[in-house]
């Protein structure tokens, strides 16, 4: 991935909000009622451009395709892989269980359920069944990269197998073990293709965080970093012909507008974060229950050839940051590393599932300029 030695580079985490056109199908592609496949197909790649466009006039450096064709981060992969069928209801998480009201709203609002994405089971082996979704989604961000004036720099998301593996519970695998290991055999080849196309590669891993208190919310502490040093393994696995400066990694505690009073705090998952193979972390850190984790950051062995992604947008809230606090998050983390080892991103996705945006589009790129607006001024007080 590109560095920057004279001023803060920005980017966010992926998902960004879809237009109505193409919500509406990709809820009846998703709810598996029929649809016009060419019709979307024009749709997504009209989509992208658009995005991406979208994207550089706000200010972004680095830029991703919005997961357009994508009703969610951790489900899209149920098209591209076999094994997966029947549906499960999720339960709520485990800071929402006090709160039964608030939970059921979110959960028709997207955290769950048919407005969300369609949860499945693993109930086969799994292996890759379907390339041609993944090879339209790299040819229509190539396009749009080509066609847009400004667009240098690209990532395009990936669901990390411990993510997938937590998304669809297993009814098939002798052992969770068993099952991630088969979903990091199958996933190489979508990793390895997202590279190869010249992107770079984010790898989605809120496994390794709010999977605490949601699939694995029933395990003790110790029992869950056990389970997450093996998603790393995987991951990692999965990574054996990828370079690590081609990949970044991104953790977060769930976004979603809970209490988040049971998330697992970043110093006990960190120094697992830290065996991943990807150069880059983006993770969670301006909202207001790990804002405060920079201190842990600070405390930490970090190692030379990490580069940090702090969110300094939060991504579950109208409220539009102000350019000076974004500016000050920025340089707080400038403290801790070496400034060319900072880019500036966001919390979480800006469209998790594509039917539920918890901030307004119109917003959610006002924040991305504010965004772009901190990151000069950080600019001009860290470079001169």
């Amino acid at each position: 991935m590109k560095l920057s030695t004279e001023r803060i580079l920005t980017t966010h985490v992926g998902s960004l909000p879809r237009p109505a056109d193409l919500l509406a199908l990709l809820e009846r592609k998703d709810g598996g009622e029929p649809y016009d496949t060419e019709e979307f197909d024009r749709v997504v790649q009209r989509s992208v451009k658009d995005i991406v466009s979208r994207q550089v006039e706000a200010g972004i450096d680095v830029v991703s395709d919005g997961e357009m064709s994508k009703q969610s981060y951790a489900t899209y992969v149920q098209e591209r892989l076999t094994g997966f069928g029947g549906e499960y209801p999720t339960r709520p998480p485990r800071d929402m269980l006090p709160y039964a009201d608030l939970a059921g709203r979110l959960q028709k609002g997207g955290f769950a359920g048919k407005a969300g994405a369609q949860r499945r089971y693993c109930v086969a082996p799994v292996a890759v069944n379907d390339e041609v979704p993944l090879t339209k989604d790299i040819a229509n961000f190539r396009a749009a990269m080509n066609d847009v004036p400004g667009a240098t720099e690209a990532f395009m998301t990936a669901a990390s197998p411990g993510v997938i593996t937590s998304f669809q519970l297993n009814k098939y695998y002798p052992s969770h073990d068993a099952y991630l290991e088969a979903v990091a055999e199958a996933m190489g080849a979508e990793y390895e293709a997202i590279v190869r196309a010249g992107f770079v590669l984010q790898l989605d891993c809120p496994d390794l965080a709010m999977s605490r208190h949601t699939t694995f919310q029933d395990m003790s502490d110790d029992d869950f970093l056990r389970q997450a040093e093996a998603h790393v393994e995987a991951l990692n696995h999965a990574l054996a012909s990828v370079p690590a400066e081609s990949v970044r990694m991104h953790i977060c505690w769930g976004n979603y507008e809970g209490p988040h009073d049971h998330d697992i705090p970043l110093e006990k998952v960190l120094p697992i974060v830290m065996k991943a193979k990807p150069q880059a972390v983006v993770f969670e850190a301006a909202n207001p229950r790990h804002q405060h984790e920079w201190a842990v950051w600070l405390d930490s062995v970090i190692p030379e050839d990490k580069v940090l992604i702090p969110g300094v947008i939060d991504s579950s809230t109208n409220y539009v940051e102000h350019p000076e606090l974004v500016a000050q998050r920025i340089e707080t983390y400038a403290a801790i590393v070496d400034r060319e080892r900072i880019i500036a991103g966001t919390d979480c996705g800006f469209g998790t599932f594509a039917n539920h945006s918890k901030v307004d589009p119109a917003i959610a790129f006002k924040k991305l300029r504010a965004l772009a607006e901190g990151a000069r001024i950080a600019s001009d007080r860290l470079f001169g």
